[in-house]
């Protein structure tokens, strides 16, 4: 048989994003991770904040102004690019996560190099113009259908990570190993279905090999994923886990997000999935577990006393119908929290901090777990340690030189004063009040405008007309 063809041909796949120059901006607000400070300089060198100035009441010559509330730059912690081709088509009668599944299988089938690398451009561009300034694009999309693999065997996540160049933000690829269809007491797993053969490379070892060809580079890192324990069997978790902490790299797995996933494990390992982990040294302060929804008190206590972090992401998971997980029990008990869109019914992080504080509400029903500046740590600080870049998410010097700003004259957000910026942010802002993001000191998206891709919704327009079956 013939192997498949690799490289996206929109840009090589070892393009870099362009240097950005060093900048000075003024922030009209700005939140320090504490409070609201009015009249601040930013000043950015090689790519970081060199010097933070506040009680500067107006712009230094030069400076670029940045009107409204500026807040560290963003980070999508758990991302499916390519779901964002589900949009819309879903919400089309009734069904389950497992039914919405089948409906995804269908675009994966449909998706090459070439085709993934124009979507994926025009998502991680949406995802700029929501002040998202680094990505946990978890992949597991490897091969061509039926298994065959590309001439460059990382053909599918080279192009994510040129998308993500090209659009202007981070990318942290978690390179997903997905072995099997299902839990069995047959070792190996269930053999993947005809749906998951371009997922598999067959073994964990195999996996290993493969993903050992990527390389980190200036706007992006590779770490890895377990998809489930549905996916990898119990005896190969720990080759994946030995070879995130040989590098030091960031490890993420979907972790209870099903009740059948937890009833599967129970009858073929007689222990939750959280247990299965732990038991095969999977869990840890680099692990990230995604959603977390059904989990048992041990579970919970496992997943804290590891420091093993918890990835939220409330607008899939109530899409999907999947549940509330207890993410307050889980930082109480130890497990730092980060957000992400997931399976993009909406890429906005700022309603992923609304959502985790309301379901908790309307679970408990009573009002404040999170304070604003909580959730937008969440939502920048430990997101961006959760992907390898503990660098990011801060306002400080040191730091990347990664911000986002959004208006507080919109409808949403014209009325309360300043100092809410936070939690006019959290509880009345959305995407769309978004209206500079900037990544390492570059202006990427000036006054709701992507410098890099012009009409970002012609973008996502044309990609995902392409995958119509």
């Amino acid at each position: 048989m013939t192997r498949p063809t690799a490289a996206p041909q929109g840009a090589p796949a070892t393009q870099e994003p362009q240097r950005p120059p060093d900048a000075t901006y003024w922030l009209e607000h700005a939140w320090l991770g504490t409070h609201v400070e009015p009249g601040v300089v930013v000043e950015t060198a090689d790519g970081r904040i060199s010097e933070v100035r506040t009680r500067t009441e107006t712009p230094p010559p030069g400076a670029t102004v940045l009107r409204g509330l500026t807040l560290p730059g963003l980070a999508n912690a758990h991302s499916h690019a390519f779901h964002r081709a589900l949009r819309s088509t879903v919400q089309v009668g009734s069904g389950t996560f497992w039914t919405w599944r089948e409906v995804m299988y269908g675009v994966a089938a449909r998706l090459t190099p070439d085709s993934y690398h124009a979507l994926a451009r025009a998502v991680y561009a949406e995802m700029a113009l929501a002040g998202i300034t680094s990505v946990g694009e978890f992949h597991y999309l490897h091969h061509a259908p039926g298994g065959t693999p590309y001439d460059d065997p990382n053909a599918m996540g080279e192009a994510l990570i040129a998308a993500a160049g090209e659009a202007g933000i981070r990318i942290t690829l978690l390179d997903t190993a997905y072995l099997s269809s299902g839990l069995t007491k047959r070792r190996g797993g269930a053999p993947p279905d005809r749906h998951q053969l371009r997922f598999s490379d067959g073994t964990a070892d195999a996996w290993a090999e493969r993903v050992s060809a990527l390389k980190d580079s200036g706007h992006a890192r590779i770490g890895a994923a377990i998809h489930s324990v549905r996916a990898v069997p119990a005896e190969q978790l720990a080759t994946v886990a030995e070879w995130a902490a040989a590098r030091s790299a960031p490890l993420h797995v979907h972790l209870s997000e099903q009740t059948a996933e937890n009833d599967a494990c129970l009858a073929v390992h007689g222990r939750t999935p959280t247990r299965l982990l732990a038991d095969h040294g999977v869990l840890g302060a680099r692990t990230t577990g995604v959603h977390n929804t059904h989990l048992t008190d041990e579970d919970i206590a496992l997943l804290g006393s590891s420091r093993t972090g918890t990835c939220m992401c409330p607008t899939t998971e109530r899409d999907l119908a999947d549940g509330i997980g207890p993410a307050a029990r889980l930082q109480r008990a130890g497990s730092p929290l980060s957000l992400g869109s997931d399976s993009h019914a909406v890429i906005d992080l700022l309603e992923e901090a609304r959502a985790m504080e309301l379901d908790e509400r309307l679970r408990s029903r009573s009002r404040g777990h999170w304070t604003a500046a909580a959730l937008l740590h969440a939502a920048s600080a430990d997101g961006h340690a959760a992907i390898g870049w503990p660098e990011a998410g801060r306002i400080e010097r040191g730091a990347l030189a990664d911000l986002m700003t959004i208006a507080l004259d919109s409808v949403r957000t014209a009325g309360p004063p300043p100092r809410l910026g936070a939690e006019t942010a959290v509880f009345a802002a959305s995407a769309a009040d978004v209206r500079h993001t900037v990544v390492g000191g570059r202006h990427i998206v000036r006054d709701g405008v992507h410098a890099l891709v012009p009409d970002v919704p012609a973008a996502l327009a044309e990609s995902i007309a392409a995958l119509r079956g």
